[in-house]
């Protein structure tokens, strides 16, 4: 499994939410499996987004779409604020108690 990580500030947890829920037929078509959205208890304006993949070319296939398609335009992004941070990372080990 393969994870997208996304990291950045926003200016409005409701707006942005909006807007992600938007793109939920992209997610599915691109290959996401499963995803969640974290956020830092200290800082609500703050969200952490792990969007799971099958393999390292589907991740980076969406991120690239991510930036052409969704944070180039500000009426798609409306609650960004400043450029996300992104790394695409492997699970090595996963284990539930």
């Amino acid at each position: 499994m393969h994870v997208l990580q996304i990291e950045h500030p926003i200016s409005d947890f409701d707006t942005w939410k909006g807007a992600f829920d938007r793109f939920s037929d992209m997610r599915q078509q691109s290959g996401v499996r499963r995803y969640q959205v974290l956020r830092p208890t200290e800082d609500p304006n703050y969200i952490i987004i792990e969007l799971e993949f099958d393999s390292p070319s589907e991740a980076e296939a969406f991120l690239a779409r991510l930036w052409s398609k969704v944070w180039s335009s500000r009426e798609a992004a409306p609650a960004l604020v400043g450029d996300p941070q992104t790394r695409i990372v492997e699970a090595v080990e996963v284990k539930e108690y």
